[in-house]
């Protein structure tokens, strides 16, 4: 075999560790493909194949290092990996750069293989032997991470939506991978003198297991900043749910005492009726209204917990100045979960009382509906007044609180599609609407 059959040979081979990187890239984001396997696979293979011709023959003609050649097609790569799932930046560039990290381990376990078969080599000459173990450590690693990967991490991906939290994987991510390109040697001598051929290996496989380790914790970490967040959340339900209940037996008790006050206002309105003074008995019974329309309590749904969670946010609505319309019909029996709907109705009613504080009190109106239709679907529709000032990026709106990292729409976004379903989010000059659609 000649020197450039015998140097394309080894590039076409390097270069199928493509294969196990990309099918790596879209096991965390499985849920988030926007097209099917299959028409994601011929994508990348329109896109992969004539890359990887082009970048093989050039190394075979004409010496050119395949790092060079490679990293530059990483940014193309990213971009069709971009294109292809319904990730934001910070996310969908985590867990990329996070797979070129550990796919550069197995570029260093071939080095010293290919040490050991021919030691007055280079990695610039990488040979085919050494391109076939990288390719099977490749695979030997996707085989090891497609369990955790797809059972756990998948579920980071989905919840996690802080973009700070991303991007500080992204720089541990980054910073080991360029490590790893320094590390690797320009000549096998420098393998062979002392130790250095053991040690070499051997402070890989840890820095593989130091950064495994990373993002184990990563998860974990995530996994306790969740469990926190419901835990505060429904600690806050409980205590609305507490608040309705004490509200429900402030009602029984003042109905008992109007029960009990009746009979004394049907004698005065028989006395009042007797004596021909129809003015009194008509002033009587409007007070008589106006106490029962202020020990009335309101009774948005049948679900006691979402009950509670209106109940308080009409509270902060009405002592906000903000004229309401809500009108709520939800299914029955109800086949959503509680902690989702509350995390939904909660973050959509937030911002929009939080919208509607934006104007003059005598401007300030929110209208709610949720509608069953077609005993399909639940629509939610929610339109309120704001200053008309929106901030927007790449994946849409972002909060105008919290510095721009709030999550409200996100998590709701996250809620409708968890149930087949969408959100929309739009607005006029003067005013903010949101359109939610559930599958039931």
């Amino acid at each position: 075999m000649n020197m450039d059959m015998h140097r394309l040979l080894s590039a076409l081979l390097q270069l199928l560790v493509l294969i196990p990187g990309a099918v790596s890239c879209y096991l965390p984001a499985k849920g988030r493909m926007r097209f099917t396997p299959s028409k994601t696979a011929a994508l990348c293979a329109a896109a992969l194949m004539p890359c990887a011709a082009a970048t093989a023959l050039l190394y075979a003609l004409f010496s050119i290092h395949m790092n060079w050649m490679l990293f530059p097609s990483l940014a193309l790569f990213f971009f069709l990996y971009r294109r292809t799932v319904d990730l934001d930046l910070p996310r969908s560039l985590a867990i990329y750069v996070g797979v070129c990290a550990i796919e550069s381990f197995p570029a260093e376990f071939a080095c010293s293989f290919d040490a050991f078969l021919h030691p007055a080599s280079g990695a610039a000459d990488l040979s085919p032997e050494a391109a076939l173990f990288q390719l099977m450590i490749s695979l030997l690693l996707l085989a090891a991470f497609f369990r955790p990967v797809t059972r756990h991490f998948t579920w980071t991906v989905d919840r996690i939506g802080f973009p700070k939290i991303w991007y500080s994987t992204v720089v541990i991510s980054a910073v080991s991978l360029i490590m790893n390109v320094i590390a690797i040697p320009q000549s096998y001598a420098t393998l062979h003198t002392g130790r250095m051929y053991w040690i070499f290996p051997v402070a890989e496989a840890g820095a593989l297991a130091v950064l495994t380790g990373f993002y184990i914790l990563f998860y974990r970490g995530a996994a306790l900043i969740l469990e926190q967040a419901e835990l505060k959340e429904r600690f806050q339900l409980l205590e609305m749910q507490s608040r309705q209940y004490h509200v429900l037996l402030e009602h029984v008790r003042q109905t008992a005492k109007l029960r009990h006050d009746f009979r004394h206002s049907l004698r005065l309105i028989a006395s009042l009726a007797e004596q021909g003074d129809n003015g009194s008995i008509r002033a009587h019974v409007a007070e008589y209204e106006t106490i029962l329309d202020r020990h009335a309590i309101a009774n948005y749904c049948k679900n006691a917990t979402l009950n509670a969670l209106f109940g308080h946010y009409h509270e902060i609505a009405t002592a906000s100045g903000i004229r309401t319309d809500w009108s709520i019909e939800l299914p029955e029996p109800f086949p959503f979960l509680e902690l989702d709907m509350t995390g939904l109705f909660g973050n959509l009613m937030d911002n929009a009382i939080a919208g509607c504080l934006t104007v003059p009190e005598g401007s300030r109106y929110f209208c709610l509906t949720a509608q069953v239709r077609n005993g399909r679907s639940l629509y939610v529709v929610s339109t309120n007044s704001f200053d008309g000032k929106v901030r927007k990026g790449k994946e849409g709106y972002l909060s105008t609180k919290d510095n721009g990292n709030g999550i409200g729409l996100s998590a709701i976004a996250a809620v409708a599609e968890k149930y087949g379903g969408s959100a929309k989010a739009s607005n006029s000059n003067t005013e903010f609407f949101v359109d939610i659609v559930l599958k039931i």
